[in-house]
């Protein structure tokens, strides 16, 4: 365990920029690899960017078509195999809290490999991984390495509002994800877990391009300031409300669904304040769970806002979508809400919720005929286990 230590004390005493020299040097030191490569995926969740001094200088690799998009698919080490030359290559996830982050690929001597590397090679990379967290703080470098092409500036606030794209307890597992990645406005979604309960708030600001980011920000940050205070839900939702209108005085608003998980018990209470919507998949059964609609954020003055309650039994699977999903048309004219998306969340029923939003996103793109969604479109799913 001592080895793990040092490379962890090194990778904290290292500069942002240089962990990955960290790992090589580790690396080196104690396998004989001879060849390290760090590749992050991108906003869209297709490709595998490399970490380098200048992005974009070496071809991205895609997810769903490569030995390392296998590795980040499965979440677990895969070693190619052996074509006879002098080396193994090796792909390891890199995944922190249940948040999928990239892949560390190694090249090992054929006379050193074994078996018994593998954990102990990921255990290196769950130590990487904490730290490219904190590192991204002061170096654009793992950042830059996240895009396969320039981020609006709208989206570019929108990224950096959220928490993640995923997240795992005990009691729960979660993914969501936003369309078109690089070009986001209005939509978005944020979760904060304590000892007790999971906060869960999905958003949908109203507009286009800068305005609908600019109006989102200040939604989410009036929805944590007031979390932060020890708020209530209703009092969180009434809050963010007087933000809103005292900014826009009505002439724009925010859609939300705030949702806040009791980690013992499975109860739920919500506040439905606008257009996003839940479906439970419970066994093979698909319901729409419908609340009382109440008034956006910021559309009157002092709105006030009512907790409703239900419950979540383990094995239950949650899914929340914008109304760029739900409201999407097929060519017949048929809304995705109707059927579509209850038939498409039963057949990836198999997935884990941070590989499901991607798989309803593109079964959007095949119910539209292959034409790129116009408006936002927002995918989260959760997975209650429970206690």
């Amino acid at each position: 365990m001592d080895r793990f230590d040092d490379v962890e004390r090194a990778l904290r005493n290292a500069a942002p920029d240089t962990l990955l020299d960290v790992i090589r040097a580790a690396l080196g030191e104690r396998y004989g690899v001879d060849w390290v490569e760090l590749r992050l995926a991108d906003y869209s969740v297709t490709s595998l960017q490399v970490v380098e001094p200048v992005p974009l200088t070496t071809e991205a690799v895609f997810i769903h078509s490569s030995p390392q998009g296998r590795a980040f698919g499965t979440q677990e080490p895969y070693v190619e195999p052996w074509s006879g030359g002098p080396s193994v290559a090796a792909h390891f996830p890199i995944t922190i809290r249940g948040d999928r982050m990239g892949v560390l690929s190694v090249s090992v001597p054929r006379d050193r490999f074994a078996q018994a590397l593998l954990p102990e090679i990921q255990h290196v990379c769950e130590a990487l991984g904490h730290e490219i967290l904190v590192a991204e703080r002061d170096t654009d470098l793992y950042v830059l390495a996240r895009r396969a092409a320039r981020l609006t500036l709208a989206a570019e606030m929108q990224w950096q509002l959220l928490p993640g794209r995923s997240c795992a307890r005990a009691e729960f597992s979660l993914g969501a994800h936003l369309e078109p990645a690089y070009a986001i406005f209005g939509d978005n979604f944020d979760w904060s877990v304590s000892t007790d309960h999971l906060t869960l708030t999905v958003t949908n600001g109203m507009g286009e391009g800068i305005e609908a980011a600019l109006l989102t920000g200040l939604v989410v940050n009036a929805l944590r300031n007031a979390r932060r205070a020890g708020i209530d839900l209703a009092g969180q939702a009434a809050l963010a409300d007087q933000a809103v209108y005292a900014h826009y005085r009505g002439a724009a608003y925010a859609s939300v669904l705030l949702l806040r998980f009791d980690l013992a018990t499975g109860g739920i209470e919500a506040v439905d304040a606008g257009s996003p919507r839940m479906w439970r998949l419970r066994g093979r059964t698909v319901d729409a769970v419908d609340f009382d609609a109440q008034l956006p954020l910021g559309m009157f003055e002092e709105t006030a806002y009512v907790t409703e309650r239900f419950e979540v039994r383990p094995g239950d699977r949650l899914l929340i979508g914008s109304d760029g999903v739900y409201d999407t048309t097929s060519t017949a004219g048929e809304q995705y809400g109707e059927r579509a998306l209850a038939r498409a969340l039963t057949a990836n029923s198999f997935l884990p919720p941070p590989q499901v939003p991607q798989a309803v996103l593109r079964d959007l793109r095949d119910y539209r005929g292959g034409v790129p969604v116009e408006d936002d479109a927002l995918i989260l799913c959760l997975d209650w286990h429970g206690r």
